[in-house]
């Protein structure tokens, strides 16, 4: 498989390209943290994003979607990074889906994902950092499951309509045997949610789940076969985030090279400074490596490929330390003026922090890869 993209991929992106840059570029970040929104996204943008088509990219046609692929969902999301937009496409519109889809729960969920008008979260993580030791408890309880026990840096977690919950339905932690995956709709008696602001300004929940009661029509799957699920989800949510980080990566690096060009000392620019260019074009290269892995990820998965999952985690760790080379430079080659808030890097290295976190950041990924090859 070619690592570039095709035509139509192509015209996906200069569509992508131009429309997020018009309807939401940083600035709308910039003012949606000022005026404190208390949602964390535009409900608006997010209604246009689906009558551009972009919701449904994942759905298979016979559902009413695109039927394409994670190639053509990274291209949209690395433009939502290179504008750092704040929206609920990563979560709903790729992860969500991949979960649901050939499941009883698309009929439900799936039009309104169309639509615009559902938001979806995952409940997955439950210490402070990213791990798929899945303790939260389901016990059986009359027809349906009875579900108690805490889950963390659930993002649009206090704005779901929602809840894609992994729980453990036999076994211990750290099993993948006796893992159940739930379609848990917002407000359901028993379910606490305490929504913190993160660094990039967006918000995650803490969700506290006090004895929450679903029929058995709420399994995603089957019961204590909820691994494979959990499995696919988390794959193209990772990728998704790798694609949005090469944004967010990307759009540093132009604004950086932008800025060498326009700054002088000395009465020339500072991009004719020899010490520069070479941290400039190494940036460059970082980036370049990233973006074949994660199009290499991309294409894998959209193939079904057995090493799909290898490819997930070297597009994650690569993409967490390039993206974040390009944030670190970003700020230091602007010098004084990258640490003032009045200047968008800064919120380049915000979201980049908030996303090498998301689904297992790059320590996480290289210990998987390492384990895997038998370390």
């Amino acid at each position: 498989m070619p690592l570039f993209l095709n035509d139509e991929q192509t015209m996906l992106r200069d569509t992508a390209k131009e429309y997020v840059a018009e309807h939401a570029p940083v600035g709308h970040m910039r003012r949606l943290r000022d005026a404190k929104d208390a949602t964390g996204f535009d409900r608006t943008l997010w209604k246009s994003f689906a009558e551009m088509g972009f919701t449904g990219i994942l759905i298979p046609e016979a559902d009413g979607g695109l039927g394409l692929g994670h190639v053509e969902a990274g291209v949209v999301l690395e433009e939502i990074g290179r504008n750092l937009t704040p929206s609920p496409f990563l979560t709903t519109a790729v992860a969500a889906v991949s979960a649901l889809g050939g499941t009883a729960h698309a009929a439900r969920w799936f039009p309104g994902i169309l639509s615009g008008d559902t938001v979806a979260a995952l409940a997955i993580d439950e210490g402070p950092k990213h791990r798929t030791d899945i303790a939260l408890k389901a016990e059986r309880a009359g027809n349906g499951f009875r579900l108690s026990g805490t889950k963390r840096f659930v993002t649009h977690g206090h704005v779901a309509d929602l809840l894609i919950v992994a729980a453990r339905t036999a076994g211990a932690a750290g099993e993948k045997d006796g893992v159940t995956l739930f379609a848990v709709e917002a407000g359901a008696a028993g379910l606490a949610n305490d929504p913190q602001r993160l660094a990039d300004s967006s918000f995650a929940s803490r969700l506290t789940f006090d004895g929450v009661e679903v029929d058995a029509d709420a399994v995603i799957g089957e019961v204590d076969g909820g691994w494979s699920g959990l499995t696919r989800l988390l794959a193209a949510g990772r990728t998704g985030a790798s694609a949005e980080m090469l944004g967010v990566g990307g759009g540093a690096m132009d604004m950086t090279v932008a800025y060498l060009k326009e700054r002088k000392q000395f009465g020339v620019p500072i991009g004719s400074f020899q010490a520069l260019q070479h941290r400039a074009a190494h940036l460059y290269s970082e980036m370049e490596v990233a973006r074949a892995a994660t199009l290499k990820a991309q294409q894998l998965l959209d193939a079904s490929d057995p090493g799909a999952d290898a490819a997930v985690s070297v597009a994650k760790a690569m993409t967490g330390l390039a993206t974040t080379l390009s944030v670190q430079e970003g700020i230091q080659m602007h010098g004084g003026i990258g640490m003032t808030d009045e200047y968008d890097i800064g919120f380049y290295m915000k979201r980049a922090r908030v996303l090498a976190e998301m689904f297992g950041d790059t320590n996480f990924h290289t210990d998987q890869l390492a384990r895997a090859a038998g370390y």
